[in-house]
């Protein structure tokens, strides 16, 4: 009987249609800009998942976070950085509570004026704090990302991802050092159900 080192995973196959795209490569040839927040690369043909399985287990599984912020489709992106600071309430400041209201709110109706509530709310905190960050990643999810109001500034496509990112690695630093693998797992495991299940 072999050890565990001696099984691979199974290889994804079905498509997750909460996902952007289902291949890695893909993916960074539609937002390159990733390469700034994850340094592995994925191989050819190798879908999103199978990707982030190799990153959740490599030198620095926080990447697996990072591919997930840009994979995801914008609304279930969102929802999964809602949930992951859901998953740590005690960590969560009054201000966070707040943006992640905000947040929730856009999810359940996706309107311009709900974006840029999102965006103002965002951009105009005096600490950029876990909440903030995902109240950025709902005003950046489309549309103009300069102030309502003032001309229209289009949203580069990696923006929600950035500021997801940000966002949900900074709740996971809050977490106690002794329970942050545990909760990345849980982080990864529901981007995944997300994905599948929109």
């Amino acid at each position: 009987m072999g050890s565990a080192s001696d099984t691979t995973p199974p290889v994804t196959i079905a498509a997750a249609p909460g996902l952007r795209v289902q291949l890695g490569r893909q993916l960074f040839g539609t937002m390159p800009e990733m390469a700034d927040d994850i340094v592995a690369r994925p191989g050819e043909g190798e879908h999103v998942f199978d990707f982030c399985r190799r990153l959740r287990l490599g030198e620095t599984p926080e990447e697996a976070i990072s591919l997930m912020a840009f994979a995801l489709q914008p609304r279930p992106a969102v929802w999964w950085g809602h949930e992951c600071l859901k998953a740590a309430p005690d960590l969560l400041t009054d201000q966070d509570h707040e943006m992640m209201q905000i947040c929730a709110a856009w999810v359940g109706e996706p309107s311009e004026a709900n974006r840029y509530l999102a965006l103002d709310a965002g951009l105009h905190v005096a600490v950029r704090g876990p909440g903030a960050w995902l109240a950025l990643a709902v005003g950046w999810a489309s549309g103009s990302m300069a102030p309502e109001g003032l001309p229209p500034a289009l949203v580069p496509m990696f923006a929600i991802g950035r500021a997801l990112n940000a966002g949900v690695l900074t709740a996971l630093a809050r977490v106690p050092q002794d329970k942050r693998r545990r909760m990345l797992d849980h982080y990864v495991g529901m981007a995944e159900v997300l994905a599948k299940t929109v």
